[in-house]
């Protein structure tokens, strides 16, 4: 349930919220960053392809090219079929014309190398010699051996002639790409590196474009806020011509709609109210005379034919409603200037609460549990017209037994009295608890206003009046039906005045146990 204020208002929050996970300014941040890194990382891995295949490309194509073009010079003078001494020369020759690479030569069973120390039997694959076998050009393979990358090309030996036909010579040429290898890493790493800076970089953007993006969005939250407190003043300054300004613009509109509103109502109100008291004062002059001459009518009626006492002791009852309903509008229209006072003294309450039972005669007519003792620094003349109200609304609206019940209780803030008046009748209906206390306000719309009952009242001021009272005094009052009121009052002190679960409603008043030195109102 959110908090309001005496007037009906949302309370301010205590402190602004942070910008904790899941703020506007932590998403901003984080999907900046997230993006900076997706495309740093997209970045570096397409660079790393594409120097990786650059280098290698390039360290193939050299390959192949300084192994053709050596197999070619060298093989013009190599005769076939050749022998171990020559073939062994046919491969130095062709190693010392390619920097000193580790060659191959086969030639049938007839096998050779450059470096008689090489293991070349697990670099140069079944694979390999395979496409070399079949093919009439250079194929190229890269391997690892013994954890170090190589590249292996190889191609077959043509005669000069025609047909180009093979000779049945291979040669193979052993790279070691431990150079590339390290170039390609080293530039990884470089890469690599450079992605905490961007990633870096891109938080700050985020936050200052945050800050510039939601800089304006706190401003209009700070005076939302303020606007709901109360402060109709609140504007927010409007810079530049985006979608932004465009909604401080409509919120200052309707800051300026809201205020002019206000005034308007307040006026009205104020009209109101003065209206109120100045006809309530008016009336109270020829009501005197009224209820003088009906006083006196009254006391003649048993002189009087029938149907003219009949209508004496009706214009003496109406006068005395309509006395009660002036004296109710006075009061009223002293709490609406303010100008309600407490006359506050050390008070015992249940005495108070007999003393307003017995002055209109409900003693015999409501049950009373009342506490001894229970003193506290009130008002005792709102006192008694806070009793006198709920108990004449139990018994107007109610069924047998009304009970009134006086107890402490220990609440927050301290210790309270709790003063409960309950009926069973048939309780309040859904959604009536919420505006029972307001000013003119029945919850009996078939209830006629023609007769005035044994209390005199039913104006629809009477619980208002009560609550006014209760207010002054810093206490409330709460209306509820039986049932719901036996769970919560329980621990108030009040369950006992409900008499049973589901039946009649139970109005309760708290009020803070000031006692004797205390600081009154």
């Amino acid at each position: 349930m959110s908090r309001t204020d005496r007037a009906g208002r949302p309370a301010a929050p205590k402190g602004r919220s942070r910008y904790l996970v899941g703020g506007l300014r932590t998403r901003l941040v984080v999907t900046f960053v997230v993006v900076a890194l997706i495309s740093a990382v997209t970045a570096t891995a397409l660079a790393y392809r594409d120097a990786r295949t650059a280098v290698l490309q390039r360290t193939q194509n050299a390959a192949v090219n300084d192994l053709r073009a050596r197999v070619g010079a060298v093989a013009a003078d190599f005769d076939v079929p050749p022998d171990q001494r020559s073939l062994s020369r046919f491969a130095a020759k062709v190693s010392e014309g390619i920097g000193g690479k580790i060659v191959v030569a086969r030639y049938q069973d007839l096998s050779a190398v450059s470096d008689s120390l090489a293991d070349t039997t697990s670099r140069i694959t079944a694979e390999l010699r395979a496409a070399v076998m079949t093919g009439d050009d250079a194929k190229f393979q890269r391997v690892q051996w013994q954890g170090m990358p190589y590249l292996v090309v190889g191609m077959p030996v043509t005669y000069a002639d025609g047909d180009r036909s093979t000779s049945g010579l291979e040669v193979y040429a052993i790279t070691d790409l431990r150079a590339e290898r390290d170039d390609t890493a080293a530039l990884l790493d470089s890469v690599r590196a450079g992605i905490v800076p961007v990633v870096l970089l891109a938080a700050v953007l985020a936050l200052l474009a945050a800050g510039t993006v939601l800089r304006p969005v706190r401003k209009l939250g700070r005076a939302t806020r303020e606007l709901a407190a109360g402060d109709l003043g609140s504007r927010v300054v409007v810079t530049g011509h985006d979608e932004l300004a465009d909604l401080a613009r409509t919120f200052n509109e309707t800051a300026d709609a809201l205020q002019a509103s206000d005034a308007d109502l307040r006026e009205q109100e104020a009209k109101a109210r003065r209206f109120v008291a100045d006809v309530s004062h008016e009336l109270r002059t020829p009501l005197a005379a009224m209820t003088m001459v009906a006083t006196v009518l009254e006391e003649d009626a048993d002189q009087l034919p029938p149907d003219a006492a009949r209508a004496a002791r009706t214009v003496g009852a109406e006068t005395a409603r309509l006395s009660r309903l002036v004296e109710d509008l006075m009061e009223i229209s002293r709490f609406d200037a303010g100008a309600a006072r407490l006359n506050a003294a050390e008070t015992d309450l249940a005495d108070t609460v007999r003393a307003s039972l017995a002055l209109r005669g409900w003693t015999d007519r409501v049950r009373t549990e009342l506490d001894e003792g229970v003193r506290a620094v009130v008002d005792r003349r709102r006192i008694d017209v806070i009793v006198a109200n709920l108990v004449g609304n139990a018994l107007r609206h109610g069924a047998p037994p009304v009970t009134v019940t006086l107890t402490t209780a220990l609440a927050a803030g301290g210790e309270w009295v709790v003063l409960s008046v309950a009926d069973h009748g048939p309780g309040l209906p859904p959604g009536v608890g919420e505006r029972v206390f307001d000013r003119f306000y029945k919850a009996d719309a078939a209830r006629t206003r023609g007769a005035a009952d044994d209390s005199g009242q039913g104006s629809g001021l009477g619980t208002a009046i009560a609550l006014e009272n209760a207010l002054l005094h810093g206490g409330t009052i709460e209306a509820a039906n039986a049932a719901n009121a036996a769970n919560a009052a329980g621990a108030a002190g009040a369950a006992g005045a409900a008499g049973g679960p589901g039946h009649g409603a139970v109005f309760t008043l708290r009020l803070p146990l000031r006692r004797t030195g205390e600081d009154t109102e």
